[in-house]
């Protein structure tokens, strides 16, 4: 057994943003805002991650 087998299986990310939400608790509604909340800023800080890189590889090669 490899070690990505071991790993959960997200759901499918339409799976997940198409989901009836009318059966969710105030309490599991507000849990998902912030884990999207959470999921946006990790997504946010690798894009500014990869734009410093970008930066950093354009400034080198003008040089």
């Amino acid at each position: 057994m490899n070690l990505d087998e071991m790993e959960p299986k997200a759901k499918q990310p339409d799976e997940y943003l198409r989901q009836d939400l009318s059966s969710f608790s105030i309490e599991d509604l507000e849990e998902r805002i912030e884990d999207l909340r959470s999921e946006i800023e990790r997504c946010e800080s690798e894009i500014k991650s990869k734009r410093a890189s970008l930066e950093g590889a354009e400034a080198f090669f003008k040089k």
